[in-house]
Parts: C-alpha cells; structure tokens; sequence
C-alpha cells in the first residue's frame, strides 16, 4: 500500500481508510490501483468477510479524481492527454465494476464530502453494498462545474434514481445531504457522526454473521434524527420531474424558468454558471445509460471521457475552479443555444474498434 491508502483486517473485516486529507482524500492513480490489489487480494481471502471503507478527515469521505492531476496531465501533450490519464480513468472504472459485483458485503461510511470518484467507490454495489451518511455528508456528481460528466458509473445509478432525481443532480450539478440522498436512493441508513466511534468498535469487535444487519440495528435509533421525507428533494419532488423530465436542457431551462417558486428560480440560476455542452451531454449520456448494463455504461464514460479531454472543455473548467480560481470559466460554446446536436453526438463517437476497447473485457455477473 501507499502511505494514502491503510489497510487492516480485524477480526473478519477487512478495512480501508483513504488518508489524504490535505487533498481531501481525492484518488490518486496510485490510490486506484492499491485499492484494486487489496480488493482482489481480501476477495478470495477465508479470513475477510465483509470490507469497509472510510476517510481518514471528518471534512471528507472523498472528494474525488485528483483534478489537479487532470490538469497537468491534460495540458501535457497537444492532444489533451497523456497515458498516465488514459491509465487513470481506465483503471478507475475497472475498480467501480470490481466493486459493484464484489461478493461480499462492501460498508461505506460517507462522512464530511462525497463527490465524483468517491460517488463511484459509494454507490458501486449491488445486492453488498451499505452506505452510511452522517449530518456532515456533502453528496454530489458536480462534473458539469468543471467542463465534465458524472462519471465514475453515474450513467449506471443516476439513471436509476427515481422520479428523475438522477437527472436533476447530473444536469446541475447540485449537492446534497444526508436526508436528500437517503430519499434519493443513493444511501441507505443515517448515523450521527457522534455514533461513528460506536460503529468503529462493533466492526472491531464483530467476529461473525452479517455486519450490515449489526449495523442497521446499531443505527436503528437515530433514524428519527434524518427524515427523507422532510429533505429537500423530496419537498420538490414533482417539480424535478415536471421539470428534468425533458430530453433536451434548452427544455429543461424554458421549463425551469416558467416556474416561478424560489427552488426552480435557484436550479436555473446553478445551471446557468455550468458548462452548457456538458450538460446537454450529460442528458444524453443519462438517457442512453438508463438502458444499458454497468459495463456499458462505463465503456461508454471511457469512450466520452477520451473526448472530453480531446475538446479541452475539462482544462477550462479545472483552470477557472481549482488552478486559476477565478470561478469565470469561458465555456465553449457560452450557452445553451449555441450547442449542436453533432457537438453531443461527438462525445459518444467510438475511440477505439469494440476489440480494443480499453474496458472491453467487462462483464456484469
């Protein structure tokens, strides 16, 4: 392992702690490719039976890719890449289907920020999973912020969120809380984050049966304190159906701004700071994805995110919110009118012949 990724085993679980908080835990390649061996060495072992992942910072779960890293590697070549982010978003991908269909229980404890990258180690997981939020949890798929997609299988689970909440949090970006993503699907129980020293010593000290069940009865107490129902997705529920039910954002935004109540009025004027190629984008790859397998899906994020770093739309987003830090991203084109429907269709242009896919030997189980 690096020194960013700890690993123990204690007792029969098998635990991951992200520590690299100064960056707020965002994954490096190197990250990626430590948490792929250890999965694959903890899958076949007799001794672990369930695994959980945490961060090591109460201010993040993890904040996701390493953008910086992006960046530099983005800018490093004419062509907008370099084999070091081929490698990254390759592997990276292959890690969220290694955990979407790993056999045994996978225990993420989303506290302080999930975003991007740590959406995809969060929400992988099929019938194993248990996602634990906290009062500080600060859930989002913001990649249209800076000149990208969600990613990381967002086709795969924002799709699948009901009543077109998916849509809603992919298009614009938003972000949101405990209660929200308990509403939304895309967690599964609340804790305190004064209880999670309690979690900590019953996975310590629990030897046998099924953990999630220990944890759910451990939680069962402070659900009282997070109720989905009062969350503000849940209060606007029929409107981002009304209003993200649409197949084009030029729609969406009319639909939007026919609607005069405060949350309509906000959403609009989020989406009006995002790039507007991604996230007419963003929509497409969201439709598309609502159809397809979790191995399409990120075959298909591989393809797009080739494109994405090719048109440059990424170097100007990360330039304008992490490098510059000026918050005033020239996006290309300036807005929604301005964008073709052959500018979207290039995103989904195959890269490479299906043979050579770099994801092609993916096979949901």
């Amino acid at each position: 392992m690096t020194a960013l990724i700890d690993t123990q085993i204690k007792n029969t679980t098998g635990q991951i702690t992200l520590d690299r908080p100064k960056a707020l835990n965002s994954l490096s390649l190197a990250m990626v490719r430590d948490l792929t061996r250890i999965l694959l060495d903890w899958r076949d072992s007799a001794t672990v039976h369930a695994v959980l992942i945490r961060g090591s910072s109460e201010k993040a779960f993890c904040a996701g890719g390493d953008i910086r890293f992006f960046h530099q590697a983005g800018t490093s070549t004419p062509q907008g890449g370099s084999a070091a982010l081929e490698d990254f978003f390759t592997e990276e991908y292959a890690l969220n289907h290694l955990i979407h269909f790993y056999p045994k229980p996978w225990i993420a404890v989303l506290d302080g920020i999930v975003m991007g990258g740590g959406m995809g180690l969060a929400q992988s997981g099929v019938q194993n999973r248990l996602r634990i939020v906290t009062e500080r949890t600060k859930m989002a798929m913001p990649e249209v912020n800076i000149g990208l997609f969600p990613d990381v299988g967002g086709s795969y689970f924002l799709s699948r969120t009901a009543g077109q909440l998916g849509t809603y949090l992919g298009v614009s970006g938003e972000m949101i809380g405990a209660a929200d993503a308990l509403h939304a699907g895309l967690a599964d129980l609340f804790l305190p984050s004064s209880a999670l020293a309690g979690l900590q010593e019953l996975v310590d000290q629990f030897s046998g049966g099924d953990l999630r069940a220990a944890i759910r009865a451990y939680a069962e107490p402070f659900a009282i304190a997070c109720d989905p129902a009062g969350s503000k997705l849940a209060q606007n529920q029929s409107r981002i159906a009304q209003h993200f039910g649409f197949d084009s954002v030029t729609q969406i935004a009319d639909s939007l701004a026919g609607d005069e109540c405060a949350f309509a009025q906000a959403t609009l004027a989020t989406m009006q700071k995002r790039s507007p190629l991604m996230m007419a984008v963003t929509l497409r790859q969201l439709r598309l994805g609502a159809a397809l397998d979790l191995a399409g899906c990120l075959r298909m994020e591989r393809t797009m995110v080739r494109h994405a770093f090719t048109r440059g739309e990424v170097i100007e987003g990360i330039r304008a919110v992490v490098i510059d830090k000026d918050n005033q991203p020239r996006w290309q084109p300036a807005d929604l009118t301005h964008v073709t429907e052959a500018m979207v269709e290039d995103f989904f242009t195959p890269a490479w012949p299906a043979h050579a896919h770099p994801l092609r030997e993916l096979i949901d189980q």
